[in-house]
């Protein structure tokens, strides 16, 4: 028996710590922003870490916090030109986050459509003279006389 304060659930597949990184670094929403722009630049060059600052009102230093949280998840790479670091995006660990959404979608949708077509079928039998109970719980084995 498990004590108070833990829930099993059989169908979650843990993935491990690479897809906890990937969705806590994409939580924030100046990393979101950080990431489309990434996403959008030119893979050779990259961004440099000034340029990802420009939109943003906060400090460098909490620009390059957001940086190394990324980096950490996988998610982007950083590259020393000189003086300038240029941040590329790697996209794989959000490929394998997109993955597992994509499977846990398709659970759900097959789990609703099969609660859809239970209840479509509970609504044709409604009125049905099988052995059970009627939809006030009353048994109708005995014809109702209850």
């Amino acid at each position: 028996m498990l004590s108070s304060g833990y829930i099993l659930n059989h169908m979650v597949k843990y993935i491990g710590p690479s897809l906890d990184a990937t969705f806590s670094a994409l939580a924030d929403p100046t990393r979101r922003a950080i990431v489309a722009r990434l996403g959008e630049a030119d893979p050779a060059r990259g961004v440099s870490v000034g340029e990802l600052a420009e939109p943003f009102d906060v400090s460098l230093p909490a620009i390059s916090k957001h940086l190394r949280v990324l980096e950490h998840a996988g998610m982007l790479t950083q590259q020393r030109d000189g003086r300038i670091r240029h941040c590329r995006l790697n996209p794989k660990p959000i490929n394998e986050a997109a993955k597992w959404i994509e499977h846990h979608q398709q659970f759900w949708n097959h789990q609703l459509d099969a609660l859809a077509d239970f209840l479509e079928n509970a609504d044709d039998n409604m009125g049905s003279s099988e052995p059970g109970f009627d939809i006030n719980g009353k048994d109708n084995q005995s014809g109702g006389n209850q």
